[in-house]
């Protein structure tokens, strides 16, 4: 294999988390803009959400200048409520993609909760983003989650 000036990197994360609540309000906080917006976007950022399959999801965030930095585009692919979610994501860094991923969340009750098990599947284009830096900020945003479900 040569070296490139486009290098490509595949990567495989799966991160588990429990939450006190039972699966339908878990799922719910996936499936709610308000609720969604309130964990998984910053402050400042531009969210919307169209929860269903076939529907989109956008989010675009804005540096320290005002500009726009990140842009995250998703497409719902698969929904079963209270079970399983799946979907795709390209993220632009600077208006260039920097990963394209596919995403499974699935919703377990367990032990008079939920455990929640996300499996992320990513192509890394050109050095724009890591896969660490991509499992720290999804991992970051399921702790924010915690924090929804109160």
């Amino acid at each position: 294999m040569t070296v490139t000036e486009h290098p490509v990197l595949h990567s495989t994360f799966t991160l588990e988390r429990a939450y006190p609540a039972a699966p339908g309000p878990v799922f719910a906080a996936w499936a709610d803009p308000a609720s969604k917006g309130r964990w998984f976007a910053s402050p400042g950022d531009e969210h919307a959400l169209d929860f269903r399959p076939g529907g989109q999801e956008s989010l675009l965030h804005h540096g320290e200048d005002g500009e726009p930095t990140l842009r995250v585009e998703s497409l719902y692919h698969d929904v079963v409520p209270d079970e399983r979610i799946v979907y795709s994501t390209t993220l632009f860094a600077d208006d260039r993609p920097a990963t394209v991923s596919i995403t499974t969340v699935q919703f377990e009750a367990s032990d008079g909760g939920t455990r929640l098990v996300l499996t992320e599947q990513g192509t890394f284009l050109d050095g724009r983003e890591e896969p660490s830096w991509r499992e720290q900020g999804t991992g970051d945003w399921l702790d924010k989650l915690a924090a929804e479900l109160g």
